[in-house]
Formats: structure tokens, sequence, C-alpha cells
């Protein structure tokens, strides 16, 4: 089912999700891959805050290229997002509501997916090109030393993804793999 959605957004909102779900994402996301999931990990273990509110919010693993002029953002494709597993479960905890990446999830994220009523969403990798069109406003707001690893705010407009898992953990992956 095609489903419009603004982010940030709320837990009755997310309920109504199902895995193949087709989302039109408008609003607030913010990105962060490897290197920026590690150091906010580290500094909620160490007792600090994050760059940002994490409540309700949607996180894309995504690293783009270099802006061209006249342009607001580089190729937006996402990154396997497995790479994020071991320090998601915590960023839900904390209110993450919403994850675009690529890949498949392991057992425990999707355990604190179900747990925290979150959803996981990809966005069709390869087409990072026409996905940064959907992008209208980016600025970096965190750790900047880490070049395009850094956490960016992104305004997005009817950013196409698909639901994956949602949050009575049907998984479309594994659906999908135990009709063939």
């Amino acid at each position: 089912m095609e489903k419009h959605l603004t982010i940030p957004t709320d837990n009755e909102t997310l309920r109504e999700l199902r895995a193949g779900d087709m989302l039109y994402l408008s609003g607030t996301i913010y990105t962060a891959r490897d290197a920026a999931h590690k150091r906010m990990y580290d500094t909620l273990n160490e007792g600090g805050e994050l760059p940002y509110d994490i409540d309700g919010s949607f996180v894309y693993y995504l690293g783009p290229t270099p802006a061209r002029p006249g342009q607001v953002i580089g190729s937006a494709g996402p990154t396997t997002s497995s790479r994020m597993d071991k320090y998601t479960p915590l960023l839900l905890e904390k209110g993450l509501k919403g994850m675009i990446g690529k890949g498949k999830r392991s057992p425990e994220v999707v355990e604190a997916i179900v747990k925290n009523g979150a959803v996981y969403c990809a966005a069709i990798g390869g087409l990072g090109a026409l996905l940064s069109k959907r992008i209208i406003k980016s600025e970096v707001i965190a750790y900047d030393d880490l070049g395009t690893e850094a956490i960016r705010k992104l305004t997005v407009e009817d950013l196409p993804v698909v639901v994956i898992i949602d949050t009575e953990g049907n998984y479309l992956y594994e659906d999908v793999m135990n009709k063939m």
C-alpha cells in the first residue's frame, strides 16, 4: 500500500505501517553511517547527549557524495544497514523511530524494532542520483571531522522507501524468502 508520512512521527502512525508498504517521507531526517554511529554510541555510554533530538526521528544510513554546483547534495544512495546493527538497539531505546538503508538486519535489531515500536525501511541502492532530488535541504550538524560520514540534517520531500520491518516484526525479506 502507498502511504505518505511526515517525519518526525509518532508511535500511533508507525503502528499503521506494514512490511511491504511504499512510503513517501517528507520532513526532517538525519544521516549517519558507521563512524557517526560509533561516536553516538560511545557518547551515550559515557553519559553524554546526542547532537540532535533523536525522539521520533528517522536516520538514513547515507554518506553522500559532494554536491555539484547548484545541487543541495550529491548522490544519496543508502549504505548497508547491518554495519550499524551493533549500535541500533541503544539508539532505538533513546527514541529513534525509523531507519533507512539497504540489506538485512540482525535478529537483535528486529527484536529492538518491535520492543521500541520502530520501523526499518529500504531505499533502492543504485538510485542515489534520483534519491538526491528528493532532498531539498542539507546541512552538517555534527561530527564535521568525519567528512561524508558527518551527521547531516536533511529536509526531504516524498523520499521513496519501502517498509521492510514493521512495528510488529513482520519482515518483508523473510516473508519473500519463505514464499520461494
